[in-house]
Parts: structure tokens; sequence; C-alpha cells
């Protein structure tokens, strides 16, 4: 017997189908002898909803009331769901966030775990009773109600797993896995058995949209292995202990399972990025910082730099990226400060696409990179920008060259599916 905490997403959650569908997945590991505690999103689309109505109320709302909004559409598909189950004979009951408590920070609308009282919830599952948990919220140090961000239910799963010691945090969702690429884009990409927290938050940050990267880190934090697996499945099919997903495990368990693994292990495509260029600028001490610093002040995140070198003037140009949402404020900033930073021009583009392979392989191999540039190179495919770390490699280019890339990487780095080509 295990003791699992399943995830259900908002797309899964949908309506009372979908629900009924998802308690009969519950139900499944329940009878195959599990301890199951089940977290949830709200219905798709709901978040967005009440978001919009806190918006209408006051434009300059209170992040405190706003919580309260917005938490209420897990609170709703908490209930259905131990409803739903209650209906197909089993125990069931729902646990809000301030029931466990599920206890946080006073930063309301981005709040952060502090500690889970499991008490209570444990004495329950060891009575055969199902825990529903609605994701996303807990309770403040103030005994209000707190919502973690976006897509903090991800991460609502994977704490909720840490503090019960859970042997597995199952996170259904509309995929059936983690992919060597967007399968959109590549038909040959391949679902992946295994892939280590280092690999899976680095493809988190820099595209793949399967898991939250919050999530990801405190998995790795807190060691709760999790896999990714898909809730629209069909009655009969393969029960999630035959690993029909992926396992997100770490670096030492899965060297011990597959010692010759793929160098690289998946390529991420994000066009959300911009890129920015300031010309001309004095190669001095201190220049870069009076481009860098305003934007840290205004929480605009810098991503990819390169800064050319100096020409005969003493002069140098200075590219560099941010998320797309940002580029209007990061631009109105910079022009702001144009006299103190000292550029003759800024160019912006948005018609751009950040490239990135990931893989632990790149830690002992050397060539990987080239071999990245070269694939390019061979296609006239033109890089913009590079950025590194000690598992990755990311380039900037022309975003109508984005799935073109993709495919040639992919197929370069031998990831293409065998029954597929």
């Amino acid at each position: 017997m295990a003791r699992i905490v399943m995830k259900f997403g908002g797309t899964s959650m949908a309506g009372t189908e979908r629900i009924r569908r998802v308690a009969g997945i519950v139900k499944r590991q329940q009878e195959a002898g599990h301890e199951v505690a089940v977290v949830v999103s709200a219905m798709a689309g709901e978040t967005d909803r009440l978001v919009n109505f806190c918006r209408e109320a006051s434009p300059l709302y209170d992040p405190a009331e706003y919580d309260v909004v917005v938490a209420s559409g897990e609170q709703v598909t908490s209930g259905l769901l131990a409803l739903t189950l209650q209906a197909m004979g089993c125990k069931a009951r729902s646990w809000l966030g301030w029931q466990l408590p599920f206890r946080t920070d006073e930063a309301y609308s981005k709040a952060r775990i502090g500690e889970i009282e499991t008490g209570a919830l444990l004495a329950s599952m060891a009575l055969g009773e199902i825990a529903v948990i609605p994701g996303f919220q807990g309770v403040s140090t103030d005994n209000r109600v707190a919502t973690l961000g976006r897509g903090g239910s991800d991460t609502s799963a994977v704490a909720v797993a840490a503090a019960l010691k859970a042997d597995r945090c199952d996170i259904y969702t509309d995929v059936d896995g983690v992919y060597t690429t967007d399968p959109r884009i590549v038909a040959k990409a391949r679902k992946l058995d295994r892939i280590t927290y280092e690999e899976m938050l680095e493809l988190a940050s820099v595209g793949s949209k399967v898991l939250q990267t919050r999530s990801v880190s405190l998995a790795m934090k807190e060691g709760v292995r999790v896999q990714v697996l898909s809730s629209f499945v069909d009655e009969d099919a393969v029960p999630a202990d035959e690993l029909p997903g992926t396992m997100i495990v770490s670096d030492e368990e899965l060297e011990g399972i597959d010692m010759e693994r793929q160098l690289i292990t998946g390529i991420a495509a994000d066009k959300n990025e911009a890129k920015v260029t300031l010309t001309r600028i004095a190669d001095r001490p201190g220049a870069v910082a009076a481009i860098f610093g305003p934007l840290a002040d205004a929480s605009i995140n810098v991503d990819m730099i390169i800064q050319n070198v100096a020409k005969d003037k003493g002069e140098t140009d200075v590219t560099f990226t941010v998320p797309v949402a940002d580029l209007a404020r990061a631009t109105a900033l910079l022009e702001e400060r144009k006299e103190a930073i000292g550029y003759f021009r800024m160019i912006a583009d948005d018609n751009v696409a950040k490239i990135s392979i990931v893989g632990v392989g790149m830690r002992s191999h050397a060539g990987i990179a080239a071999t990245m540039f070269a694939t390019l190179a061979e296609r006239g495919i033109n890089i913009l920008a590079i950025s590194t770390s000690e598992i990755k490699v990311s380039v900037l280019i022309n975003a109508d060259e984005t799935e073109l890339a993709v495919r040639l990487l992919h197929t370069a780095y031998g990831l293409d599916a065998k029954e597929a080509a």
C-alpha cells in the first residue's frame, strides 16, 4: 500500500462529467489499497472569471479581498469532487486551507508556503477517507485566506505530498507526460519515462508548459517523486502504478536505472521573449548597472544578455531579452533614463523566440553546444543571443524559424522516436 497525492487541473475539473471521470480515477486508486489525498484546481476559465470580477469591482483592489474571491473556484471543485466520490460509495470529505491548516505568509495573491499541519488529515486517511483539498490556497499568519499565485495548485499538491511523506505525487493534466519536445511541432517527439528534477526545472523555465517552475523546485527541495500523466483516459486504462506517464525523480535515482540515457533530454521553444538593443553606450564601469538596475527595481526579469566588444570610440552595444508582457514597461523605463544611461538608440523586437536544449549529459560531454550552433548554421538560421547553464543552452532566433529550428535540433540530437520515423 502506498500513500499517494493526486492533483487534477482545471481542464480535468471542467464540468460534472469530467469531475465524475476524475472521481472514477481516484476511486480506483483507493480500491487498489492506497491512502489517497486529492488536490484540485478550479474549473477551466473560472479563475479568470473571478479575477475579472475583482477588476470590475475595484481596479486598485485589496489583495487580501482579491484572494477571498479567487480562492472560491477551488472550494467549489473540492466540494463537488467529494460529493461525487460519496455518490460512488467512497468515504470522502473536503479540507479547505484553513481547516488543515495550510499555513502561508501574508503576501496575498502570491503567498509562500510555511507549513501544513497533517495530524487530522492523516488520521482521516488512515480510516479510509479520501481527502479532497483545494489547491492554490492557504491561510495566512493573519488568519485570512491567501492564494499562492496563478498555477499554484501544482505547488499545493507537491507541498501536501511532502507534508504527508507521500510515496509520490501524481499530477494529472491534459497531456499524458513530458515529451522530448512539443508533439504539435515535432510528430516524432517521444514521451519520456523519467526525467530529473533539474531537467524538468530547466524545461519549465524555458517554455515547457507541463508543470509550473515553482512546483518542480519544491519537489526537488523536498525530494517528492512527481508523476505527470493524463486524466483523459478510458475506464480500462493502465493503472497509474504501472507508470503510464513521466516520473520526475532525482539524478541519483535515474542514474541507477538508466546509465546510457540520452545526452539531451528535451528541446523547448518560447515565443514569450522580446529583444531590446541599446546602441553606442559608453564602455565604462557602471554603464551596464545603469541599464539593469532600474529594470530590476521594476521587477522586470532580464534573461539573455550580450555586450559587444567595444568600438574604437569606447562605445558598445548591449542586447538583452525581457518577457513580451513587460516589453512596453521596459522600453518606457529605459526611454525615461536615456540621458542617464547614455545610449544612442533603442531597438525593440518582439518577433523572436528562445530555443533551448536541456540535458544533464552536458555536464560530462563536450561539443553539445557546437552541434546546436552548427545545425542551425547549416540551414541559415541566425543566432541573435546565447545563454547557458550547467545543463542548458538557449539561443534567440527569429520567431518565424521556431518550428524549423526545433525539428532540426530534435533530429540532430537523436531524439526522434524510432516508431515514428
